[in-house]
């Protein structure tokens, strides 16, 4: 029962009390007249007293009742008014500083947290924010484009946009391990406070982290994934440029005197006998040298674009007969599907078609003997793919695909990915090279959007 309540029934009691002694001095006033005024003078003291009472003691529960609700409501704004009372006086200061002091807390929490948003929105590193059974309740841009999702994909199509906050919109999507993208896969494997280099399909370099903060006295797990593929390229590059030039320089000098020493001595012999033939063997192993590591020197020395706006269907079917040249000797059937309305790109036209045709080698030499590779192009956004059903690439050579001087082939030199990367980085594409869970390895190029 109430205070209030009680109060109520202790005036109905004290009342009736006052009115018996009314009655009772009212039987006696005759006789009496001194005890009938002075009962009715404690009837009307006893009424003041219990107005005195009601705002001693009533109007501190009502104003503490007060408090309750706008604690309740979490209304830090509002203060309560004093009722006059030294105590309740100074319970209502207290209370007023508190829910000051609530307010400034509150405040300066949504500054930070607004902060703390806008922070993770604007960097350029992917932030993924897990609950405690590992499901993501929040990531930012740079995440999405990472991971290569969407929204819809991840929280469902019921969700408009990413969320502002970690749980408090009560959204939980998907685990990430969950997702239809490779980094993905990788990234979910990672153990607490544990980090690592992952490269993808489409030759980008990423220093992935699982780490955690406190929030409210639980520990929240997060993901972040950090760009590394500029930085690290520029080196790569800057290391084998240095090496290659050296190289290049020891070994054509080298070959050069040699060449040069052996073809005199041939010309002398007169071009007769085992021994010229000898000679020549060595003379054309030293051209072959050269010419090996002068395909390694072209890589260094690729020309800047000269962007032109072309058709892409039309590059597509202007260097179909080089494609089909590489594909007739082995047998394997080239399949365009071309788009109905071509979409205009910017490319150096020539530096694409060696890109092509660097592809459709790769496929063709994948397939081995007998198959098809299909090339087709769409228009919203721009892009080729190019597709084949050979061998397939295993997740140990994915890894290192698009890395300087790697190569599945047993004697292959390991340039031809880092030449199609260096083009395809210098028209601002974004690519990718995976055999998929139908056997089909894919290579995407999107265009960048004008």
């Amino acid at each position: 029962m109430k205070v209030k309540v009680k109060y109520y029934f202790f005036i109905l009691a004290t009342l009736l009390i006052a009115l018996m002694l009314l009655v009772f001095a009212s039987g006696i006033q005759k006789e009496h007249r001194i005890i009938f005024y002075s009962v009715e003078l404690l009837a009307f003291l006893i009424f003041i007293y219990l107005i005195f009472f009601y705002h001693k003691v009533i109007n501190p529960f009502r104003s503490i009742n007060n408090g309750m609700d706008l604690l309740r409501e979490q209304d830090f704004g509002s203060h309560l008014i004093k009722v006059n009372q030294m105590e309740a006086d100074n319970m209502v200061e207290i209370f007023n500083r508190m829910m000051s002091q609530l307010k400034d807390e509150r405040l300066k929490l949504r500054e930070q947290n607004n902060f703390l948003d806008l922070l993770i929105k604007a960097t350029p590193m992917g932030v993924i924010i897990l609950d405690f059974d590992e499901h993501i309740t929040m990531l930012n841009d740079a995440a999405l484009k990472y991971l290569d999702s969407t929204p819809e994909e991840i929280f469902g199509k019921g969700i408009p946009a990413i969320p502002d906050s970690f749980g408090e919109n009560g959204v939980h999507g998907k685990k990430l391990g969950e997702l239809s993208s490779p980094l993905a896969a990788e990234t979910a494997g990672l153990k607490n406070d544990e980090s690592k280099i992952i490269r993808s399909s489409s030759a980008m370099i990423y220093r992935c982290s699982k780490l955690s903060f406190q929030d409210r006295g639980a520990s929240h797990p997060f993901f972040l994934i950090e760009k590394l593929t500029s930085d690290v390229m520029k080196a790569e590059k800057k290391a084998y440029e240095k090496v290659i030039r050296m190289i290049s320089h020891e070994v054509n000098n080298t070959t050069a005197g040699i060449t040069s020493t052996l073809e005199s001595v041939i010309d002398a012999l007169g071009n007769k006998g085992d021994l010229c033939g000898f000679m020549q063997v060595c003379v054309d192993r030293c051209y072959g040298m050269s010419k090996f590591i002068t395909n390694f020197a072209n890589v260094v020395k690729i020309p800047e674009p000269n962007f032109e706006t072309v058709s892409l269907n039309k590059q597509v079917s202007d260097n179909k007969i080089f494609m089909e040249n590489i594909c007739g000797k082995r047998e394997i059937k080239l399949h365009l599907n071309l788009c109905n309305t071509s979409p205009d790109v910017k490319m150096d036209t020539s530096l694409f078609g060696q890109v092509l045709t660097n592809i459709v080698k790769n496929s063709a030499e994948s397939i081995g003997e007998k198959g098809d590779i299909y090339i087709s192009t769409t228009r919203e956004p721009a892009t080729i793919e190019i597709s084949d059903n050979g061998a397939g690439i295993s997740k140990d050579a994915a890894e290192k695909l698009f890395s300087p001087f790697f190569s599945t082939k047993p004697n292959g030199q390991g340039i031809g990915l880092v030449f199609i990367r260096e083009v395809l980085s210098k028209h601002n594409c974004s690519f990718s090279l995976r055999t998929y869970e139908d056997n089909i390895t894919r290579f995407k190029i999107k265009f960048p959007e004008e």
